[in-house]
Order: C-alpha cells, then sequence, then structure tokens
C-alpha cells in the first residue's frame, strides 16, 4: 500500500515522498530519498494520514497557492554507514562556511553567508545567504566550484527563514515557533497588534529575526474570539452601583475594570457583572455632527424674453480683433512719416 511520508533535511527543511514497500516506517527513521541530481539522506517526521494532510496544506501565504505533491517514492531506509557519513557531513560544514566567508571577503560582496548544507551524495553543496539589495555572485560561483569540486547553488532567504533554519530561545523562553513547530511562515502586520492591544514598541513585539512575532498571528483568533464575550470598551453598562463605563478587560483572568461618573473604578469578574446587569448596553453619547448648510438654490431665470435678448440668443458672438503693433526692427516697412510742408506729403 502507497502512503504519503514526510521528511525532514536540515534547517528544519521538509519534503514529501511515497512509500511503497511493505516494510513500516517509523518517526525519526532515517531514509534515503532520490534529488534534482542524485539522492539525499532525511529524517521521518510524519506518516500516513498526517504527512497527508500536511502535504495538502499548500501555500498559505498568497491567493494562488497549490497543494503540494510527493516528489517521488523513497529509495530504502538508510543504514549504519549511511547514517554516519550523514554525521560526518554535518560535523564538516561549519569548516566549509568558514572557507565560504573568506571567498565572499576576498570578491568583496554585501552578503551574509547563514549556513551550508552538503547533500548526502556530495554532488551539491547549498550556500544560504541574506542580503539587502541583489549580488551579483557569479565570479563567486566560480571559485566556490573550483575550490570544493563539486555543483555550487546559492539560495537568498530572508530574515524569518534565517532564523527558522539555525533556530534560537524566544523572549517567551522556549524555542522559536518557527523552528520548533510552526509549519508555514505567514505575513504579519501591525494590526494584529493593535487587535491585541499590545505595545506598538518594535523592541517589544519582534522576535530575534528583528521582524514581528510570528505568535501574533495564530494567537490572533484566540483573542478575538475571547472579546466576543465582553462588553465592548467605551460602553456605558447600567449596573447594581449606576451607569458605568468599561475601562479595559482581561480575557485571561474573566475580569472587566468599571469606572463610575464620579470617576471611581472597581474590577468586576465577567459573571458577577452579568447578575449586575440591570439594562442593556447604552451607548456613549456622541457628539454631534456638524450641520451642513444647504448650498443655496440658483435665481431662476425670468421666462420672459424680451426681443433683443431672443436675438442676441441666437446669433453668434462677434469675436473683437485686435490691433496688432509694429515693433522698430521687426523688418517689417517703417511707417510713414510727416516731417513737415518740404517732405512732399499731405499736410493736414
Amino acid at each position: 500500500m502507497t502512503a504519503v511520508i514526510e521528511v525532514r533535511f536540515k534547517g528544519n527543511r521538509r519534503e514529501f515522498f511515497t512509500w511503497e514497500q511493505e516494510e513500516e516506517l517509523k518517526l525519526g527513521d532515517a531514509v534515503v530519498v532520490p534529488t534534482e541530481r542524485g539522492e539525499d539522506l532525511g529524517h521521518v517526521s510524519a506518516v500516513g494520514e498526517a504527512a497527508q494532510r500536511k502535504c495538502g496544506v499548500g501555500c498559505d501565504g498568497c491567493a494562488t497557492g497549490q497543494p503540494g505533491e510527493p516528489k517521488g517514492a523513497i529509495l530504502r531506509a538508510a543504514s549504519n554507514e549511511d547514517a554516519y557519513l550523514n554525521d560526518q557531513l554535518r560535523r564538516a560544514e561549519e569548516d566549509v562556511r568558514r572557507k565560504v566567508l573568506e571567498r565572499v571577503r576576498a570578491h568583496k560582496l554585501q552578503m551574509k553567508v547563514s549556513d551550508t548544507e552538503w547533500q548526502w551524495d556530495r554532488k551539491k553543496l547549498t550556500v544560504y545567504f541574506t542580503a539587502d539589495k541583489r549580488v551579483d555572485f557569479r565570479s563567486l560561483v566560480r571559485d566556490l566550484a573550483s575550490l570544493f569540486r563539486t555543483r555550487i547553488e546559492l539560495r537568498q532567504i530572508g530574515a524569518r527563514d534565517e532564523s527558522k533554519r539555525l533556530g534560537g530561545v524566544g523572549r517567551c523562553g522556549r524555542e522559536f515557533c518557527c523552528s520548533a513547530w510552526l509549519p508555514e511562515l505567514r505575513p504579519v502586520s501591525l494590526s494584529l497588534a493593535k487587535d491585541q492591544q499590545l505595545s506598538l514598541n518594535p523592541t517589544q513585539i519582534s522576535g530575534g529575526c528583528g521582524r514581528l512575532l510570528c505568535c501574533l498571528r495564530y494567537e490572533h483568533e484566540f483573542y478575538v474570539s475571547g472579546r466576543k464575550r465582553f462588553p465592548k470598551l467605551g460602553r456605558t453598562i447600567k449596573t447594581s452601583v449606576g451607569l458605568e463605563v468599561v475601562d479595559a478587560i482581561d480575557i485571561f483572568r474573566d475580569r472587566v475594570l468599571l469606572k463610575s461618573e464620579d470617576q471611581e473604578t472597581r474590577t468586576v469578574r465577567l459573571e458577577e457583572l452579568r447578575q449586575e446587569v440591570t439594562g442593556a448596553e447604552t451607548p456613549l453619547p456622541q457628539p454631534r455632527p456638524k450641520e451642513r448648510k444647504a448650498p443655496k438654490e440658483p435665481q431662476k431665470a425670468d421666462p420672459t424674453l424680451t426681443t433683443e435678448q431672443a436675438v442676441q440668443a441666437v446669433s453668434p458672438r462677434k469675436r473683437k480683433r485686435k490691433r496688432r503693433r509694429r515693433r522698430r526692427g521687426s523688418g517689417g516697412p517703417p511707417p510713414p512719416q510727416n516731417d513737415g510742408p518740404n517732405s512732399g506729403g499731405k499736410t493736414p
């Protein structure tokens, strides 16, 4: 029976394959899988229905995402020798990264080498880097190919992908969600922090990658559904004390902070508040909108017209001709001059 298997590689990179043999695979087993130009070794992270559901997720970050498909069939289960060779490659990758850094500095490229990854059969070396701008690394690829005698692939990644590959500990004291359990990196906007009434200070809502925390995304639904049980902020409700305004809410402890007309505050549990409410919620008085003056209606013309007005309305308008004055030095004939009786001209 053909089963879908999720296989994870270094840096939380995952791919899906099929398993057609009768022997069952368990979580954590090492397997050898086919690649574009060779073979690679990974570990099983999901089997059967769980892997099939993950494979059908697709891309959540864009509207054109399509569900993934298995890239092929798993070749075989890895032996102890295969696993030992894979461990030796992983230990040598740090030295490879240092050599790549030396070459980058020699070529004076503005890029940060994050990680390097050998393919299990050593037929390809992938170099992951981050950069603010586009980098022309063609000369660097030729240099690295002559140094390591293998196919070189340089892949530019973002700040979130870099944290996912390298891992780390967040401000909450636990491992990064992106490198521990979060399957897909979805975009996070500042509006999510506003909906959760968090401080908009970037140092308090940013993770180790320098971007907004991933937990703002997957916790947003919890905050939205939790606020539906509470009255809206700024609303006036009628309780046993009188008219009070909802000043703040605590969705974790089910408490509401109320403020009376005398500016006195008190904290009440949500269940007790529901019992105290004797009337429906009434909204706070809203400022009156400014009255807009109605535009003046144009004065209607007198329907009776005289004969002259009717003729002027029908006949085309005459254009006034402007007399052009000739300027001296323009090249035209000079105006006639009248110097006196001896000039031969006519005297007035």
